[in-house]
């Protein structure tokens, strides 16, 4: 980890920073954590961080509010690029990576059918799309429960719906998705 000395604080957009980020993480504790929501200032907050400020609605509402210094972001594998303002300069390190794995056959069976998947990343909805292509599962019949409109972006056409979570926790999407296996 870089000297938190250097840094007005830390830039955060995900829960997994927290949760996967180790040891290392305990000299940053130092520095304040801007949260990319509720969820992650949560999981920071249990780590033993304090949080200066919650964002809602992607980490680029959260970086445009910034004061004007040096903030330290930490990410996963494939951070979200971000257009900084002027006077904030940013230095990431990446703390983990997901594992995309082949989706088993009760998955497959689950995706034949019409159904609802709920999902939380860019990431994910990528690795659904290209295992879809893989198995030659139809697309037609899934329909999408998004925790953000970004998600929804990189899903594209294809699908039977997609729909966008009213807040960006778990609970709304949960709902959502519940409200979809509803109606269908």
């Amino acid at each position: 980890m870089p000297d938190p000395a250097r840094f007005a604080g830390i830039l955060a957009g995900s829960a997994n920073l927290f949760r996967h980020g180790g040891p290392g993480l305990a000299p940053l504790q130092t520095l304040p954590v801007h949260a990319v929501g509720e969820q992650t200032a949560q999981a920071a907050r249990a780590a033993g961080f304090a949080v200066a400020s919650v964002g809602e609605g992607g980490l680029q509402s959260v970086a445009s509010t910034l004061a004007p210094g040096r903030y330290l972001r930490l990410s996963g594998a494939d951070p979200v690029a971000l257009t900084l303002p002027e006077g904030i300069h940013v230095e990431t390190v990446r703390l983990y990576a997901a594992k995309a794995l082949p989706l088993s056959p009760a998955a497959q069976d689950v995706l034949r059918a019409p159904c609802v998947v709920a999902l939380h990343s860019g990431e994910a909805v990528r690795h659904l799309a290209a295992e879809c292509a893989r198995l030659n599962l139809p697309r037609g019949a899934i329909r999408l429960a998004c925790l953000a409109p970004r998600i929804a972006e990189i899903a594209g056409p294809g699908w039977e719906t997609v729909e966008i979570s009213a807040m960006r926790n778990d609970q709304p999407l949960l709902a959502l998705a519940r409200q979809m296996c509803k109606n269908p």
